[in-house]
């Protein structure tokens, strides 16, 4: 189901994007109506017809696909719902969410799809620069989280070794990328800087291993360039984003520029939109990401509201593709921005501006209502030579987000650590 021109696509004109694009979804959409036992989207698709798809403008003729309702179809139809277009023996691998937004979904890829997503992967490595002279160590704990699964599975595409690091602790895995001579790193971008800060606790200089590239996903972090520093301080590598999900796949990647993502537009359409409206919004404004997967026809999400908040680039990338460039990656959340006295807050902002001054100590945000509004504060561990360094951040915090953000100080170690997503919010409102 790949185009053989996918790599040409990705320094190819407008116009051949869009038209591979349509050509791609007009031919699975025909699928999903007419030959599929896809019942989701039969129902979902049944007043569109694939020919009145001519151009990319013709996709809001579509309906959105929201996560509550993948997540209804499976309290109505369990325990897979019916957004499966084969079989339920076609189906050869199980995922789920984090359920960091709600209740897990359960995914199902058939040994298509699920080649589809190591292609997909595959362009990630590629532009990192991995080789197949890298190994490739994955810190990941291998649970039903997609993760670096599908990590996992590219890597042999670009010819590089794979090492899975599941069932270790920290200081195990740190003795096995040592001893392996690892040269590339996958994981979330908070559990780089944890091991990085164990090692030290170690005597241990990571940036003298043989790690030269650092992959990572799951959160906003490696988009952020305080975080992105930091990565690249502690390990002496190169720190790269990447952005997909369970319900999505492998859609975006950084590149050597590091300004933001490329959205892999070979083999998805991604659409940025005002959330309130629905509509398109101009070059260099934030809006919500939509994503419609081409290659997945197992498990095909069209129009999926991602919830993500991005902003489309208003500028050519200095690296040559032309596929479409998220600047800055993924910012935020559209669900869970918070309006504190006016002042729109997302968490991945407050943590920009606190790894500015602390580069790598945990800390957590609090939202909370007092008075019938909502506020924000911070827990932030504090070592006793460092309470002089809370003044700095205060400041940036007052001039950056127009408002004052109380900052605690709490004992080290007091806070938890995480290996997958990071869960640094803590809603009390």
């Amino acid at each position: 189901m790949l185009a053989a021109n996918a790599i040409d696509l990705e320094y190819g004109n407008s116009g051949q994007i869009e038209s591979h694009q349509i050509e791609r979804l007009r031919v699975l959409l025909s699928f999903l109506k007419n030959d599929s036992q896809n019942h989701f989207y039969k129902e979902k698709l049944a007043a569109f017809e694939p020919d009145g798809l001519q151009s990319l403008a013709d996709l809001a003729k579509i309906p959105f696909t929201l996560k509550s309702e993948l997540v209804a179809e499976q309290d109505l139809y369990p325990p897979y719902g019916r957004n499966m277009s084969y079989p339920e023996e076609a189906y050869i691998k199980l995922h789920q969410t984090s359920g960091t937004t709600g209740r897990p979904l359960k995914v199902l890829d058939t040994v298509a799809s699920w080649n589809w997503w190591a292609q997909c992967w595959a362009r990630v490595y590629k532009a990192a620069g991995v080789t197949s002279a890298d190994r490739v160590f994955m810190a990941f704990s291998f649970g039903p989280f997609i993760g670096f699964w599908a990590a996992y599975e590219g890597a042999h595409l670009v010819g590089a070794l794979a090492i899975p690091g599941g069932g270790m602790d920290t200081e195990q895995r740190i003795a096995a990328i040592l001893e392996s001579k690892a040269t590339v790193l996958c994981c979330t971008p908070t559990y780089a800087l944890h091991m990085a800060e164990v090692a030290a606790q170690k005597g241990i200089d990571l940036a003298e291993s043989s790690i030269r590239i650092a992959i990572h996903a799951g959160e906003p972090g490696a988009g952020i360039p305080s975080v992105r520093k930091r990565i690249e301080q502690a390990w002496g590598a190169t720190c790269h984003d990447h952005a997909g999900g369970s319900e999505v796949g492998a859609y975006g990647y950084s590149c050597s520029a590091q300004n933001g993502l490329h959205v892999n537009e070979a083999e998805f359409i991604a659409e940025i939109l005002d959330p309130t409206t629905g509509q398109p919004v101009a070059p260099g404004q934030s809006g919500e990401l939509v994503i419609t997967n081409l290659g997945r026809w197992g498990y095909p999400v069209i129009r999926y509201r991602t919830g993500d908040a991005v902003k489309l680039a208003d500028r050519p990338c200095e690296c040559g593709r032309t596929f479409m460039s998220l600047e800055g990656g993924i910012t935020g959340r559209i669900d869970n921005m918070l309006i504190v006295r006016g002042i729109n807050i997302y968490p991945s902002s407050v943590e920009a501006i606190i790894r500015e001054v602390f580069e790598a100590n945990e800390f957590r945000i609090i939202f909370f209502r007092e008075n019938d509004m909502d506020e924000i504060a911070v827990e932030l561990e504090l070592a006793e030579v460092e309470k002089d360094k809370l003044a700095i951040l205060n400041s940036l915090l007052r001039q950056r987000l127009a408002l004052r953000v109380p900052v605690k100080g709490v004992p080290v170690d007091s806070l938890p650590r995480f290996q997958l997503k990071a869960r640094r919010v803590v809603d009390n409102r």
